[in-house]
Formats: structure tokens, C-alpha cells, sequence
């Protein structure tokens, strides 16, 4: 009975992270500030001023248009800007009313509207036409920081937008073969303290054959979420370089199993060669890339999906997604063990 329990709370851990990953809607951000090279009419400085449009994702200008602000920021001068009028929910048109002596080239947008919050564009616009002067003040507009009123929705990030959806299988699926290959280090630790005992040598194989899966996986959603990310299906990142050769090392261990006949020696070799491959894992993976530059998120100082941007959505669907791999990874793993045990029946029947 306990066993179909923990099965059957994986399974339905897992359908619901993936109708939350499918379902729950991403939120608001914006986009581009672009320059339109056009100027427009300034009914605030009554001027002719550069003509600037705002595009935002997911937003909804067009709820309370009157209520849309803008504002750019850099070295902490902050100034607003015109909003000329509201085009549509993700469009707006702005007058870049900026005097000409200005501290610095480049600026960050923020746009403020109640019902998708405060929402900032870093860099988002780049001043090469003004004399640039550090000194440079003027009086800070009036800024209040709004909240989203939306509902449960995912945080726009630049460059990912929907393919944070993503961090439900990439992240779980390396989780959960780090939990295989631990369950096979510590079973070839036994068989080698204890060369006669053949179910720790069956243990080591069963979640390493399991493991293995989970790693190609892995690779397989990392290469597609960089390929939407990053515009390539592979680059040359440590990260990256150290899953595809930790997978190709366990991949070894399957080899070295084939070319041994002897089942004893077989079994020694091969638990000595899972040690030394778990050590590879935990080298490749957790300590080489956080001491050299990294495009993955988490690595070389490129923050990752922490408290910095995984917010309480993210984490009522991440964490289960968690909890719900490994599950399934842990069933996985006994259903081949429990087969490999099956099979040596078998051969030893007369």
C-alpha cells in the first residue's frame, strides 16, 4: 500500500506541474525603447522633441491609458518622460523631453501602470546626441512604485520570456540524475567493501542505466533553451562542455560492463570506475564552472533562477517539479533493479 502511495503522489505531483507549466500565464515586461527618428510635439515643453515608442509584452496600456507613466534612470537621476498616448495594450508614444546636458548615455526604462505594476528595461536607452556631463541634476519627478494586480503569473525575463517554462523539466532532470548517480556511488562503495554481494552491484547498474537517461534529457532541454535563448544549439561553455562529458563518461561505465566476462571482476572494475566517474560529476557540474565565466544562469557570476527572479510562482511549480522527477526517476530505478533481479532468476533456472 505505501509503495503505490508514493507512486500514485508522484504521478499527480507531476500532472500538476505540467498543466501549471502549460497553463499559468507569463507576466508583464517591456521589451524595446526605439527610436522612431521621427520628432512629435511636446504639449509639455511645447517643442518639437524626439519621437520614442515603448513596447512592452503581456501589458495592458490600453486598460486606464491616462494612468501609463514613464521614467528613465541613471546614476540615480530619474526623470519622466511624456507619454504622447497609449497606441494599444503593448504599445505606447513617447516625447523624449531630456535636457541636452545629461550624466550619462545610458539610461534604464521604467514604466509605471496599475495593473501591470512597475516593469524595467535595464539599458534600454542609449544617448550618443547629448553632452554628457556626470555633474549634471535636476529636480526627481514624483515615482511610486506600483504592484502588479494580476493574477498567478511567471516573471518576464529579458532573452527567456516564455521559455522559463522550461525550468520545470531542465533543472528537475539534472536534480534527479545527481540523485541516481548518488544512489549508485553509495552502492559501489558497498560492492566494493563486500565483492560477493551482487544486489549492490545490481543497485549501481540499475540507477546508472536510469541515470543516464535523465542526463541525455537534460542535454536535450539545455540545447533547446539555448537555442531560444541564446541563438545557438550549442556553445562552447563550461557548463554545457561538463554535462556532455559526464554523460559520456557514464556512458563508459555501460561499456566497461559489456567488455568484462567475468561477473566478479566486472563488478569491481565497474563499481571502481563509478566512483571515480560520481567524482567527475561533482567536479564538471558543481565546482569547475563556478570558477570560470559561464553564459549558464547560476555560473561565473550570471545570477540564476534564485531569489533574485524566482518568485513565489515559479517555486509553487519548481519545487514539486522537484520532488515529482525525482519520484519518478526513484521509480524508475526500482522497476529496473527489480527486473535485472527478475532476469538473473531466470538464468540460474535448470
Amino acid at each position: 500500500m505505501k509503495n503505490t502511495l508514493w507512486k500514485a503522489l508522484g504521478i499527480l505531483i507531476l500532472v500538476y506541474v505540467f498543466a501549471m507549466t502549460m497553463l499559468v500565464p507569463l507576466g508583464p515586461g517591456l521589451l524595446e525603447f526605439q527610436d522612431v527618428n521621427q520628432v512629435i510635439e511636446s504639449t509639455r515643453e511645447g517643442r518639437a522633441v524626439p519621437e520614442f515608442q515603448v513596447i512592452g509584452f503581456g501589458t495592458h496600456w490600453d486598460q486606464l491609458p491616462d494612468s501609463l507613466q514613464v521614467f528613465v534612470q541613471s546614476k540615480g537621476q530619474l526623470a519622466a518622460l511624456e507619454v504622447i498616448r497609449v497606441d494599444d495594450a503593448t504599445h505606447a508614444t513617447v516625447g523624449l523631453t531630456l535636457p541636452y546636458s545629461l550624466p550619462a548615455k545610458s539610461w534604464n526604462v521604467l514604466t509605471n501602470h496599475p495593473v501591470d505594476g512597475t516593469l524595467l528595461l535595464e539599458n534600454g536607452l542609449f544617448l550618443s546626441d547629448r553632452f554628457i556631463d556626470a555633474k549634471a541634476t535636476w529636480p526627481a519627478p514624483s515615482f511610486i512604485e506600483h504592484s502588479s494586480q494580476l493574477g498567478l503569473h511567471f516573471p518576464y525575463q529579458p532573452r527567456i520570456v516564455e521559455t522559463i517554462r522550461n525550468l520545470m523539466l531542465h533543472v528537475p532532470l539534472w536534480f534527479t540524475m545527481f540523485l541516481l548517480m548518488g544512489i549508485g556511488f553509495v552502492a559501489s562503495i558497498k560492492q566494493l567493501s563486500n565483492p560477493r554481494n551482487q544486489r549492490d552491484d545490481d543497485r549501481a547498474v540499475a540507477s546508472v542505466q536510469v541515470g543516464i537517461w535523465f542526463g541525455v534529457l537534460g542535454l536535450l532541454t539545455g540545447s533547446l533553451w539555448a537555442r531560444f535563448t541564446w541563438g545557438a544549439w550549442w556553445v562552447d561553455d563550461p557548463q554545457l562542455n561538463g554535462a556532455l562529458v559526464t554523460v559520456l563518461v557514464y556512458s563508459g561505465y555501460m561499456v566497461l560492463r559489456q567488455a568484462v566476462d567475468d561477473e566478479r571482476l566486472r563488478a569491481r572494475l565497474a563499481a571502481a570506475y563509478n566512483l571515480f566517474a560520481f567524482v567527475i560529476l561533482v567536479i564538471l557540474l558543481m565546482v569547475l564552472p563556478r570558477f570560470s565565466e559561464s553564459l549558464h544562469p547560476g555560473k561565473g557570476g550570471n545570477p540564476g533562477f534564485n531569489s533574485y527572479d524566482l518568485d513565489s510562482a515559479l517555486r509553487a511549480v519548481f519545487y514539486p517539479a522537484v520532488i515529482g522527477w525525482m519520484l519518478l526517476g526513484t521509480w524508475m530505478y526500482l522497476v529496473t533493479l527489480r527486473m535485472k533481479r527478475v532476469n538473473r532468476q531466470i538464468e540460474l533456472l535448470p
